[in-house]
């Protein structure tokens, strides 16, 4: 098993729960047998005394305790929590592993599950062509940084639900966020992706060792970087700020178009800049967007706090989760923007 992913596997066993729920239901069927045998006696019609399944599927999740696994523990997928037992699977039947990452308040995690986890079609695929581990991001941040990490190096974002195909030895070669059943434009669905990846795996096995090879070698780099700071020049500041500025949205405030994140570390980079090098441009890009944003459907006006995400680059409407890492980040934003401005919106919620 490989160094960095024997490090993420648990040294303590998990609670069992399926004795408990055996016994529940033995129980139950015991009462129910109980009562239809008194209702034969008074109609004298004979009655099949038979408890019928609560659930068509049960998999390894079963015995779990994240909520956010138990969530799926029902999924004709045949999910494993992480763990070597998964991977010895994946060596042995020399199947290629599908990941899958998420939390239980996660939106597009509920909306994945309901289109392609609960769906026979794409479970069929997983089940025949990958060894398929769930894993809850809350539980295991450990496993979830890592991979967040290659999404990021691949895609240039990364977020939740969050998927990736590894070798059996964990290696990953593709990562990607929501995906949908079937494609759609600038998506590739489920039902094309499974598929390409498992003929990809059985006939361009040297493709596949390319790309993990690349990606393990950028992977390496990011995490063995120098994160003192020593080696961040003028040069780099002035790169970053032109970037910030070439995706800004001077009509609405914000970077790109939609979904827009409130993005409040750009912000903090943006006044620092601006008080390095007195560039007023880069706080105008501060001002304007935090105050579209205070005015905006992204800020919760009854509630407070600011929803995760606009789905609109006017951020008219919110997405409606809201992260306490965000709340903190944005605060500072917005502290830092008052200190600077003396802009009132800036310093009150109301």
């Amino acid at each position: 098993m490989m160094r960095w992913r024997r490090a993420y596997n648990r040294q303590e066993t998990s609670m069992k729960h399926l004795a408990t729920r055996v016994l529940i239901a033995i129980l139950f069927a015991a009462l129910l047998g109980s009562c239809k045998t008194q209702g034969n006696e008074t109609s004298g019609a004979p009655e099949e005394n038979i408890a019928p399944a609560e659930y068509q599927y049960t998999n390894s999740l079963i015995d779990e305790k994240s909520p956010y696994l138990l969530q799926h523990a029902h999924n004709p997928v045949n999910w494993y929590p992480w763990s070597d037992g998964a991977f010895e699977k994946a060596i042995r039947e020399n199947k290629p592993v599908f990941l899958s990452i998420g939390y239980s308040t996660c939106h597009w995690c509920h909306v994945m599950e309901e289109e392609s986890f609960e769906d026979e079609e794409v479970a069929a695929l997983l089940n025949e062509f990958f060894v398929a581990i769930k894993v809850d991001r809350e539980e295991r941040p450990d496993i979830d940084a890592y991979f967040l990490t290659v999404a990021q190096l691949l895609n240039g974002s990364g977020g939740w639900p969050l998927n990736a195909i590894l070798t059996p030895d964990g290696e990953p070669f593709f990562a990607a966020t929501y995906i949908p059943r079937e494609s759609l434009p600038g998506r590739t669905g489920m039902l094309t992706l499974l598929p390409a990846v498992q003929d990809a795996w059985e006939h361009r096995k040297d493709e596949v060792r390319d790309s993990v090879l690349m990606i393990m070698d950028a992977v390496e780099k990011v995490l063995l970087a120098d994160l003192s700071g020593q080696g961040i020049t003028s040069a780099i500041h002035e790169s970053a700020f032109e970037h910030l500025a070439a995706s800004y949205d001077p009509d609405h405030g914000g970077f790109g178009r939609y979904p827009k994140f409130a993005t409040p570390h750009n912000l903090l980079f943006l006044l620092r800049y601006w008080q390095r090098t007195g560039k007023k441009e880069a706080l105008e890009i501060v001002e304007k967007t935090l105050t579209e944003m205070r005015l905006g459907g992204i800020y919760d006006h009854l509630g407070f706090g600011f929803h995760r995400y606009s789905t609109d680059r006017e951020w008219h409407l919110p997405h409606f989760e809201k992260m306490l890492y965000d709340q903190a980040m944005i605060s500072m934003a917005y502290l830092e923007a008052y200190q600077a401005t003396g802009e009132r919106l800036f310093s009150t919620d109301r």
